[in-house]
């Protein structure tokens, strides 16, 4: 299996892992077949996420993409955080092997996942604004 350089960099130094002991936002998932699972954690000041950390048990692709993830939110409001696909994960990692496609996905969901919690802790239904967060088919 091939994984591009940035890949590589972003699995063996992963940004911003770790905990936010008081985060705005906490979302966990997880796919049940390939056993991968993210915690995500956010801090968001206003509608700007100025933190996010992970926690990520999975293979190199999983990690990898987390990582990708965080950074691509990290600064960026809330609806532009909403945006991120896994399209955008795997183009910012210069791509990744197909059988490992769904950790983008899981990256995903594991920011959309926190976001739904951020709401949640706001008081906010979360649903018409994030969606119905599911587990990723494989």
């Amino acid at each position: 299996m091939q994984y591009s350089e940035k890949v590589l960099d972003h699995f063996s130094n992963p940004r911003n892992v770790g905990e936010i002991e008081d985060a705005d936002g906490v979302g966990e998932i997880g796919n049940a077949k390939c056993g991968d699972i993210m915690k995500m954690y956010l801090k968001i000041d206003g509608n700007i996420i100025t933190d996010a950390k992970f926690k990520t048990f999975g293979c190199g692709a999983a990690v990898a993409t987390s990582s990708m993830a965080t950074e691509l939110i990290k600064g960026k409001s809330i609806d532009d955080a909403l945006k991120l696909t896994n399209q955008a994960v795997v183009e910012a990692l210069d791509g990744l092997p197909p059988v490992k496609i769904h950790c983008s996905v899981l990256a995903k969901q594991a920011v959309r996942c926190a976001l739904s919690d951020y709401y949640t802790r706001q008081g906010i239904d979360p649903v018409p604004i994030v969606g119905e967060i599911r587990e990723p088919e494989e």
